[in-house]
């Protein structure tokens, strides 16, 4: 799922690192702002893994999970979190959901990514559907969280997501800027000599046949089911969760790209267009967002005015 951002001309103004077993990459248009810029990235980075990361039990989730029924005082991070996580739930009629923690403990997705993949193939528990954004009470004036007992929150969507657009907004100022990780793309204002050329990856069709599409700003996001995907005893499993079963999506597309006004929102749009399966389509356009849908045989579908793809 990973993206690349290059300037009209071809030059990298690129700063790449790592972070959740994920590959990342900070472009600014002008290279003299490069120290903040690794300055406000890390910052952001560090303040959402402590609110965020369940695969930490020091981190205020892996906290909050523990205590159900309880009104617990999180962070302003955490809080902001939430809120984009329950967002992203509404705004997809709950297709995107961020109460499928116990679905992906149960296909045995307990532990970092690399831990996952290098254990031995071992038996799924029974399939847990999602408790629904109807189980957490998020009160904004109070700045607590209670989850429903059974409710446990996995915010590492959104939470990657809201990092590219909170890194991309506080670095806008300075010029335009491209955040991306792990698929996940913010942009805001302009590349070094124009809009910036974001190329998708969307791990079905052969990278040299993938597109590169013009951004003026705003988020681009992909979702894959062929991506972060490991072997229990009865086969492949991965990690895009329907939330009414607790089962991996099991639709005609294998992946998802979809262009929005944040990040966080087409990270939403486009795990949700997995859920709907063959209904993606008709309700992306009905949402109004751009996508790039393929199936699983390598077929792409163009949704409601897919940017113009750039030259190679």
């Amino acid at each position: 799922m990973l993206h690349h951002a290059v300037g009209l001309d071809g030059v990298l103004l690129s700063m790449r690192f790592a972070v959740w077993g994920l590959t990342g990459t900070l472009e600014v248009e002008d290279a003299s702002s490069g120290s903040r810029a690794r300055r406000v990235l890390w910052r952001w980075l560090a303040a959402l893994d402590a609110a965020c990361n369940r695969f930490d039990p020091a981190s205020e989730l892996c906290q909050l999970n523990a205590r159900p029924d309880v009104e617990v005082r999180v962070s302003p991070v955490l809080e902001q979190a939430v809120a984009v996580a329950l967002a992203a739930a509404a705004a997809t009629a709950g297709a995107c959901d961020p109460t499928v923690e116990p679905a992906l403990v149960a296909l045995g997705y307990d532990a970092d990514f690399d831990v996952v993949t290098s254990r031995s193939p071992r038996d799924a528990r029974a399939a847990v559907p999602a408790a629904g954004p109807g189980a957490v009470e998020l009160d904004r004036e109070r700045h607590t969280v209670r989850l429903a007992p059974g409710c446990r929150l996995d915010l590492g969507a959104t939470a990657k997501a809201l990092a590219c657009d909170v890194v991309a907004d506080e670095l806008a100022a300075d010029g335009g800027v491209l955040v991306e990780i792990g698929g996940d793309v913010a942009v805001r204002g302009r590349g070094p000599t124009g809009p910036w050329v974001v190329g998708v990856d969307d791990g079905v069709t052969r990278p040299n046949v993938a597109p590169r599409v013009f951004a003026h700003g705003g988020g681009i996001a992909t979702s894959s089911s062929a991506r972060r995907a490991w072997r229990l005893a009865h086969g492949r499993v991965h990690h895009i969760i329907d939330p009414r079963t607790g089962a991996p999506v099991a639709g005609p597309y294998a992946s998802a790209t979809v262009a929005a006004p944040t990040c966080w929102q087409a990270n939403a749009f486009s795990t949700a267009a997995l859920v709907w399966g063959g209904d993606a389509p008709a309700r992306l356009a009905s949402a109004g967002w751009a996508a790039r849908l393929v199936r699983a045989e390598g077929l792409v579908e163009s949704v409601a005015g897919w940017p113009p793809e750039a030259s190679p």
